[in-house]
């Protein structure tokens, strides 16, 4: 079962865990036969996720310089399929680690990918923008 795959050590790993990747893109591929049945997959959250650090809450705040910067890399890294990068964001990302004070509102993203016909493939940003100064990028995976 593929849930029992992704989690069956995550108990001791969660937040030790510095490249979740494999795990989760396998976790992804096992959903690609339901996608290919016309399953519609979503995977829904903001690219940035650093609540304990906004200081404007109005809906039309001003991103953060570390909300925006993370945005421009994880978009840049999205749009050539750079996984190993987008991998990497915990060390190499700018706006860390304000943008994911943790993991687990990040790594879901790899499951995304790891749904697509092609993990590496370059994805199109359906939504972009902020509200509340934290990034809604929203992607197309095929």
């Amino acid at each position: 079962h593929p849930w029992l795959l992704l989690h069956s050590q995550d108990r001791k790993s969660r937040h030790r865990c510095s490249k979740p990747r494999r795990r989760y893109i396998l976790f992804g591929k096992h959903l690609q036969p339901l996608r290919d049945l016309g399953v519609l997959i979503i995977g829904s959250g903001f690219m940035t996720h650093g609540l304990q650090y906004l200081r404007d809450w109005s809906t039309d705040a001003v991103a953060p310089t570390w909300s925006s910067e993370f945005d421009a890399w994880a978009a840049e890294a999205l749009a050539k399929g750079d996984v190993e990068t987008l991998s990497n964001f915990k060390s190499a990302a700018p706006g860390m680690p304000y943008a994911h004070p943790t993991v687990e509102h990040f790594t879901p993203l790899f499951i995304t990918l790891g749904a697509a016909q092609k993990v590496d493939a370059p994805v199109e940003t359906l939504i972009d923008g902020y509200f509340m100064g934290l990034s809604k990028r929203s992607i197309l995976v095929a």
